[in-house]
């Protein structure tokens, strides 16, 4: 009984230990691939490669209430 449970416990103790390391290699490739231009007109933000124009806000009658609201 005693060596079915250590078996146990490695093998789940080894399963944890990779998923760990291939999520921070995963991240560590990401991060290498994703280009922050250095100069003083973007204050280190990534720069992507998308075509699509990010929408931040769009004005709705909720948001006015919201904003109406608010102050």
């Amino acid at each position: 009984m005693v060596q079915t449970s250590r078996r146990e416990f490695a093998k789940k103790t080894a399963i944890v230990a990779a998923v760990g390391s291939v999520a921070i290699a995963s991240t560590n490739v990401l991060a290498a691939s994703a280009k922050s231009v250095q100069d003083g007109s973007n204050n280190g933000v990534v720069v992507g490669s998308s075509k699509k124009q990010e929408i931040l806000y769009k004005k709705t009658a909720t948001w006015e209430e919201y904003y109406k609201s608010a102050k």
